[in-house]
């Protein structure tokens, strides 16, 4: 019999070489090809068999659907980043940093679904029993009937699960420890993650039950190991959160049973993660009201309107090339309201560096934060102090004009409900915003142009202690 020759594996995106090499040709990763034995490599073959194919039948686009089964795991933050709890035969994939609160979110989650009465098994890779136990005492779960296991085989998990009645749920922690009889390859690598992921979607659909994988996350944030586990799941939930503060955020990057905009937001405490109904009044919580540099963004998260501080620092650099540094939104992003700034504004920020943070651990992804990063921007090169009573909101073209954005009512209503009396937002002439946002919130102040903000704040520190932006320039 002929020797087969060794194959190597990308561990990023799962592509097989002939050879090793420093780079991968079809992802571009550096250093990710590892050498698998050759019986482990599953490549498409052709189909062999003389078997002919059996009829399927064909459906019409049009007639009734409805709406998938949901299991409610009672914990509101959860159930609104699901769409409304978890759907049984459905495979969850959540990744987060290590130490982030991922088992612990999950552990809290399986007891209260085993206190309804629904049966969870929760599978731990990396821990023994006993530290789950110590974990389930410390945050006083401990008396909620969940079945614990500590094993690493899919073919023995899956037997097990087999027995008795249908679980609801199932906890795999995580799917990187996970291997198989059918690969010959280490745990962890695409072979054994891609081979054990197949086991347990196939036990999902099959059985009925509710699959929660937890994997782990590279340097860049990306969940570990092959990309195509990402699409053979239902859903991928991001649980971020930095770990100077005690904000969480649960995020949906994929759902194929519910939306993909919409977050869930936890605070870290000595008893586990417990639910924040009203995350803007827990980010503003801190806020420094008489400090030059600072704006309140009015900003949408799916359906629910989030306050938040941007705080921006300009200062005089002695650097060739000023420094950017961005925490919380992108970087390309305010390179292009700096450019906008200068070209538009005659506001000259080339000399200075610039720091922008987005206060309370949170990421803004939406270009509405665009007038509110100008206003903090200004308002720090100017010393102004911006009124505390006001909120920001609108995206910034390259032109200088102010554009609108969806949702304009419902962040008007949030802003009042906090107490904020004004905000300043891109000119209303467009049909959705209308007149009907002046009831029951906060007063709009439109702007047309990006100058028109400028003006503003040079207004505001024209009858404060300090000049404006452009005199500033002009001195």
């Amino acid at each position: 019999m002929a020797k087969k020759s060794p194959s190597f594996i990308c561990q990023a995106c799962g592509a097989v070489h002939s050879r090793w090499q420093g780079k991968c040709d079809a992802c571009g990763a550096w250093n990710s090809i590892a050498e698998e034995s050759p019986a482990t490599v599953s490549l498409p073959v052709a189909h062999r068999s003389g078997r002919k194919g059996r009829l399927i039948e064909l459906q019409s686009l049009a007639g009734s659907s409805e709406s998938p089964p949901r299991t409610q795991t009672r914990i509101a933050e959860f159930d609104r980043v699901t769409g409304g709890g978890i759907v049984p035969g459905s495979v969850l994939l959540i990744g987060g940093d290590p130490g982030i609160g991922k088992s612990t979110l999950l552990i809290q989650v399986s007891a209260t679904l085993a206190r309804a009465g629904h049966r969870v098994i929760y599978v731990s890779g990396e821990e023994a029993v006993e530290q789950v136990r110590l974990r389930a005492e410390r945050l006083g779960l401990a008396n909620a009937p969940v079945e614990l296991a500590a094993e690493t085989n899919v073919e023995d998990i899956a037997a097990t699960l087999s027995q008795g009645r249908t679980p609801a749920m199932v906890v795999i922690d995580s799917i990187q420890t996970m291997w198989t009889d059918t690969a010959e390859s280490a745990p962890g690598t695409v072979t054994q993650v891609r081979s054990s992921a197949q086991i347990l979607i196939r036990y999902a659909k099959q059985a009925g039950a509710a699959v929660i994988l937890v994997g782990h996350v590279t340097k860049d944030g990306q969940i570990a190991g092959p990309r195509v586990v990402e699409h053979m799941v239902d859903a991928v939930l991001s649980f971020e959160g930095d770990g100077a503060h005690q904000f969480r955020i649960l995020r949906a990057q994929k759902n194929r049973f519910g939306p993909t905009d919409e977050i869930g937001v936890f605070e870290m405490t000595g008893l586990g993660l417990e639910e924040v109904a009203n995350p803007s009044e827990l980010f503003l919580s801190n806020r420094d009201r008489g400090a030059p540099g600072t704006a309140v963004y009015a900003g949408m998260e799916g359906t629910r309107p989030v306050l938040v501080e941007i705080q921006a620092l300009v200062v005089p650099t002695s650097l060739g090339t000023p420094r950017r540094a961005v925490v919380g939104w992108d970087p390309s992003r305010l390179s292009m309201v700096l450019a906008v700034l200068e070209a538009r504004c005659g506001i000259k920020l080339g000399g200075h560096d610039v720091h922008l943070n987005v206060a309370g651990g949170f990421r803004i992804s939406e270009p509405a934060a665009d007038l509110a990063v100008a206003a903090a921007l200004v308002s720090s090169l100017s010393g102004a102090v911006l009124p505390a009573d006001s909120v920001y909101f609108g995206e910034i073209s390259l032109t200088g004009a102010a554009r609108p954005v969806p949702h304009a009512p419902a962040r008007l209503k949030e802003a009042a409900k906090l107490g904020f009396a004004r905000a300043v937002l891109p000119d209303a002439k467009n049909k959705e915003r209308g007149g009907k946002e002046r009831e029951g919130g906060a007063s709009p102040i439109p702007l047309d142009v990006i100058g028109s903000l400028a003006d503003l704040v040079a207004g505001i520190a024209a009858r404060g202690t300090r000049r404006s932006p452009r005199a500033v320039e002009e001195a």
